[in-house]
C-alpha cells in the first residue's frame, strides 16, 4: 500500500534526524521506530525478527563479554605503560606508540572499549610529563577508527558488511589491512608534524615516567593467562571460521562462554559489562531498514543509483567511498551502513555488476570517515567527554581543523588503492 511506503520512509528520516540531534538516546529512537512499524502493520512480527542480523548481534555480544573479563586483569594498562616507557619518555614518540597500541587493539576490540582502556593511562602519562594530553587524544581517536577498519571485528560497519555478504575474517585482513597500514603511517607522520612543537617536556618529567612500573598494572595474573589463551583461540577461530563452516558469532559466543567457565566469573557481573544499549540499537535499526526494504524504497534507490552511474563499477565505487566518508563524518556510520548494505545488494541484482569492490569502498569510507569530526564515531564522543571532565576540552572546530583534512588524505589513499587493485 502506498501509505506504507510514505510512512516507512518518513519514519526513517525522522528517526535519523533525532539520532543526529542526540536529543533522545539512539537506542530508544530505534526501538520506538521498529515498534511503530510492527504496530501499524508495515511489518508482521515474524518479518521484523527475520530482518534482525543475529550474526552481528552475537559477534558483538561475545566480544563484549570477552573484553569485559579480560580488562579485569589489567593487561591493557600494562601494554600502554610498557609502550610509553619504550620511548624513553619522549612525548612525540609516546604519541606514536600509544597511537600504534590503539590501532592494533581496535583491530580486535571495538573502538569504544579500546579508548576507554587507553585514555585513562594516557592521562596518567601526560600528568607525569606535565604536557597537554589533547594531541595524544586526537591521535588515539584517529588511530582507533583507522585500526578498526582493518578487520572484520574491528568496527561495527565491518561486522555488518561481513555478516550480510558472507565475507570472512581473512577477506577483510587481506583486502583492507595493507591499505590501512599505509593510511596509519601517513596519518601518524602528519600528526607528528602538526603537534611536535606542542609536545615538549623536561628531563625530570621523563625520568618520572620511566619510574612507572607496568607490572603494577597487572591485577590478576591467573585471569590474564586464561584470558589471553581464550583470546588466542578466538582469533584463530576467526581466521579459520570460513573453512570450519562456522559463523563468526558462533566463535565469539563460544569463546565468551568458555572464558566465563574457566575464569569462574559470575554471569550477572560479566553481563553488566555488555553494552546492551548498543545491541538493542542494532536490533531496532535492522527492523527499521527492513521496513524500507519491504515497501520497496531500497530497490527504488538502487535503480536510481544504477541510472546515475550507468552500472559503471569504478564510478559507483568512488561515489560510495566519498559519499560514505563525508556522510559518516557528520552522522553515525552504523545506520548509514545499515541502509547502504541492501542498497548495494539491489544494485548488484539490477545492474548485473560485480559488487565486490563496492563492499570495500563502503567499509573504507564509512569507517575512515568517522575521523572527520568529533561526532563522527562513538569513540570520538567518548574521548571528548573524558577530555572535558579532565579540564582539556576538545572543541568541535578545533578537532575538525586537524582531523577533517587528515580524513580526506586517508580517503584519497583509499581511492588510489581501490583504483589500482579492485576497479
Amino acid at each position: 500500500m502506498e501509505w506504507q511506503i510514505w510512512f516507512a520512509g518518513i519514519l526513517f528520516l525522522i528517526i535519523y534526524a533525532f539520532i543526529i540531534s542526540e536529543k533522545i538516546h539512539r537506542t530508544i529512537l530505534a526501538l520506538c521506530g521498529a515498534a511503530l512499524l510492527v504496530l501499524l502493520g508495515v511489518l508482521h512480527q515474524h518479518e521484523a525478527v527475520n530482518y534482525i542480523d543475529f550474526n552481528t548481534i552475537g559477534l558483538l555480544f561475545g566480544m563484549m563479554v570477552i573484553v569485559g573479563i579480560t580488562r579485569k586483569s589489567g593487561v591493557f594498562e600494562y601494554v600502554a605503560i610498557k609502550a610509553a616507557r619504550s620511548t624513553g619518555g619522549d612525548p612525540v614518540k609516546i604519541m606514536i606508540a600509544l597511537a600504534a597500541v590503539t590501532a592494533v587493539a581496535s583491530a580486535f576490540l571495538d573502538n569504544v572499549t579500546t579508548v576507554l582502556l587507553v585514555v585513562p593511562v594516557t592521562i596518567s602519562i601526560c600528568k607525569a610529563l606535565e604536557i597537554n594530553p589533547v594531541p595524544i587524544f586526537i591521535a588515539e581517536i584517529m588511530s582507533s577508527n583507522i585500526g578498526g577498519t582493518a578487520t572484520l571485528i574491528g568496527d561495527p560497519p565491518n561486522i555488518m558488511i561481513g555478516s550480510a555478504t558472507g565475507l570472512g575474517f581473512m577477506d577483510f585482513v587481506t583486502n583492507l589491512t595493507p591499505v590501512i597500514i599505509v593510511i596509519f603511517i601517513v596519518t601518524v607522520l602528519l600528526l607528528k608534524v602538526i603537534f611536535r612543537k606542542g609536545l615538549q617536556t623536561s628531563e625530570e618529567n621523563k625520568a618520572r615516567l620511566m619510574a612507572m612500573d607496568p607490572n603494577e598494572a597487572i591485577e590478576d595474573m591467573p585471569l590474564l593467562k586464561k584470558s589471553l589463551a581464550v583470546v588466542g583461540l578466538v582469533i584463530l577461530g576467526f581466521v579459520s571460521h570460513q573453512y570450519l563452516g562456522l559463523e563468526s558469532a558462533t566463535i565469539a559466543i563460544a569463546g565468551a562462554a568458555f572464558l566465563m567457565l574457566i575464569a569462574r566469573q559470575a554471569p550477572e557481573e560479566v553481563l553488566l559489562s555488555v553494552e546492551w544499549d548498543t545491541l538493542f540499537f542494532f536490533i531496532g535499526l535492522f527492523i527499521l531498514v527492513g521496513g524500507l526494504e519491504k515497501v520497496g524504497i531500497i530497490e527504488g534507490m538502487a535503480r536510481e543509483a544504477v541510472k546515475i552511474t550507468q552500472g559503471n563499477v569504478t564510478l559507483t565505487a568512488m561515489l560510495i567511498l566519498w559519499f560514505s566518508a563525508i556522510a559518516s563524518a557528520f552522522i553515525d556510520n552504523i545506520p548509514f551502513v545499515a541502509t547502504f548494505i541492501p542498497l548495494i545488494q539491489e544494485m548488484g541484482q539490477i545492474g548485473h555488476m560485480n559488487i565486490a569492490p563496492l563492499w570495500w569502498a563502503l567499509s573504507l569510507g564509512a569507517c575512515l570517515g568517522g575521523n572527520g569530526t568529533i561526532i563522527g564515531a562513538s569513540a570520538n564522543v567518548i574521548v571528548s567527554g573524558i577530555a572535558a571532565r579532565e579540564g582539556h576540552p576538545i572543541t568541535f572546530i578545533g578537532y575538525m581543523k586537524i582531523a577533517f583534512p587528515l580524513m580526506l588524505v586517508s580517503i584519497a589513499i583509499a581511492m588510489v588503492y581501490l583504483l589500482l587493485f579492485f576497479v
